[in-house]
């Protein structure tokens, strides 16, 4: 495993990895650096056979407070007109940008294993982007969430109004939200879907977190990763295209050793067996 300046990643359990924002003293806030070691990282995940499940966690008191205004300068400063570059190439490179923190989101999106966000303390602005884009959103009960970008001038552009709507069902709530920048705790998260679970404080969610990840890691990694795949094109495709993608996906996919072992298992009610790396 990689070693990383703003990222902790350790085996928690057989096949279970957790990915901890690590910049404590800034409450986990998003510097380029870490935009691009969660990027690198996932894309380094999505083919370890050593990792099916990934927690993501927060180290310190907060969960991520979201953009690093200090390491920003360029988004919160008006373009300087002394610049030999013309606006449309300024707008180019900051589009680049963009895409670039997009992408390191994504990387977690598109990962194959599931990912858990475990959630304590702020998660704030650019916290709210990430864990829109994990699987699974559990919470602690400090917890304090926002749609904060309005407050600084600008549209949230790395996931949050773009997936909030799929994630919440009440559309109404997702843009209130995200209009007013208000805060909120973790019990309206959990009225509203953003999280599905809210444990008492941030030890009991890490217990919690993890005995569910290693539930989900003892399965079929064919099984768990063409499951998350599956969800995740039927979410952005009619019922009908995503019957279709899963006839073909399964067309090879049931071609595994893990089905009937599995089927075995449980027809004479044992545990699940070890399955072979993927």
């Amino acid at each position: 495993m990689k070693n990383y300046d703003h990222l902790a990643v350790v085996k928690l359990a057989p096949f279970v990895t957790n990915v901890q924002l690590n910049r404590p003293q800034q409450r986990n806030a998003l510097n380029g650096n870490l935009w691009q070691e969660i990027g690198d990282c996932f894309n380094f995940l999505a083919s370890d056979p050593d990792t099916r499940v990934v927690i993501i966690s927060g180290n310190g008191r907060a969960f991520c407070a979201g953009l690093d205004l200090k390491d920003s300068q360029d988004i919160i400063q008006p373009p300087n007109p002394d610049s030999a570059d013309d606006p449309a190439r300024r707008s180019r490179r900051f589009r680049e940008k963009i895409i670039s923190y997009q992408n390191s989101f994504r990387a977690i999106e598109e990962c194959p294993k599931p990912v858990i966000a475990a959630i304590h303390g702020a998660c704030i602005g650019g916290g709210i982007d990430l864990i829109a884009a994990c699987d699974i959103r559990v919470a602690a009960g400090d917890s304090t969430f926002c749609v904060k970008e309005v407050d600084i001038g600008m549209a949230a552009d790395t996931g949050s109004l773009n997936r909030l709507p799929k994630i919440c069902g009440n559309e109404s709530w997702v843009r209130e939200i995200a209009l007013t920048a208000r805060r909120f705790g973790e019990t309206e998260a959990l009225q509203h879907d953003l999280v599905s679970k809210v444990y008492d404080n941030r030890e009991d969610m890490m217990k919690g977190v993890q005995k569910m990840a290693e539930i989900i890691a003892s399965k079929s990694p064919v099984a768990i990763q063409g499951t998350k795949i599956v969800l995740n094109y039927a979410r952005d495709h009619t019922i009908q295209d995503s019957l279709n993608f899963v006839a073909n996906w399964n067309m090879s996919q049931l071609i595994t050793e893990d089905v009937p072992k599995a089927a075995m298992a449980v027809f004479q009610k044992q545990p699940q067996p070890n399955f072979a790396k993927l």
